[in-house]
């Protein structure tokens, strides 16, 4: 029996699976995010219970998933400690030596979406998370886009709104999307977890017109076919529907778009779209 095995490696837990090649899961844990001396040692206690054939891994970023670079498959400059410049390709092949499909959880999470979500039979889409950060993966034509790296999609600038006078949360650009609409940026900006504050908080309006103006400016650029938006943030029912008005104000009837009830959705997979999509590139990588 052909074994696959999955890793979707977040800031806070990684989620480790191993399915058959019908993607049944045979077993799933979850593992805390600590350092990598920590953490990696109980990813290869779990899979070496069976016998793998090969992985996929979709991990919080920035990563290097160029094949040509000397650090292919490292963690690169993430700020948590102990993971900046880890070799996580590295690490797995020294313990396994099977395939591996690399790449981000974002684009893990698309790609499942594309396959058996929200998006499935619709060659172009991406998806965009917004939950402690912001980020976001693209199937172009059936295929994760990738370039010199792959999209960083939470760091893009928008404008402000003209009544928002709070700092933005970003270490690094301050105020870009992830610095204004994540849900950190949620609670730092306004003393309380989005979870806490009411529909009618003024944060769902500034976080709606943010989201609203990187959906456009994904669409114009990369006129995927659907957008998908999960996270934490998007488990705000109200704020779907306020992101689709928003955008269809801001497009102006510049582009023809699909209905917004079918252009921006929440993910068909729902919390399973990363860990489904790096079973389905695990199978892919054979």
């Amino acid at each position: 029996m052909t074994v696959l095995g999955a890793i979707e490696a977040g800031g806070t837990k990684f989620v480790c699976a191993v399915s058959d090649n019908a993607l049944n899961i045979i077993e799933r844990v979850s593992i805390p995010t600590t350092v990598p001396e920590e953490t990696m040692e109980e990813v290869v206690r779990f899979f070496k219970q069976y016998d793998v054939d090969s992985f996929g891994i979709g991990s919080f970023g920035p990563i290097d998933v160029s094949t040509n670079s000397e650090t292919y498959g490292y963690i690169t400059s993430t700020p948590k400690p102990g993971w900046n410049q880890f070799d996580f390709v590295g690490y797995m092949k020294q313990a396994f030596n099977k395939p591996i499909y690399w790449t981000t959880d974002v684009n893990a999470a698309a790609y499942g979406e594309y396959k058996l979500g929200a998006a499935r039979g619709i060659p172009s889409s991406m998806y965009l998370t917004i939950g402690t950060g912001v980020g976001g993966g693209a199937v172009i034509n059936g295929e994760i886009f990738n370039g010199y790296s792959h999209p960083e999609m939470g760091h893009i600038k928008v404008q402000r709104h003209p009544d928002d006078n709070k700092k933005g949360a970003c270490p690094y650009h301050g105020d870009c999307l992830e610095g204004l609409a994540s849900g950190s940026a949620i609670e730092k900006r306004f003393g309380q977890k989005g979870t806490d504050l009411p529909e009618t908080h003024e944060a769902w309006e500034f976080t709606a017109y943010y989201l609203a103006q990187a959906l456009m400016n994904y669409s114009l650029i990369l006129s995927p076919e659907r957008i998908i938006l999960g996270g934490g943030v998007m488990k705000q029912a109200h704020l779907l529907p306020m992101i689709q008005e928003k955008l269809e104000e801001l497009m102006a009837g510049y582009m023809v778009l699909p209905p917004m009830s079918e252009y921006v959705q929440t993910p068909g997979l729902k919390d399973n779209a990363g860990i489904t999509g790096c079973l389905l590139l695990a199978h892919k990588s054979i």
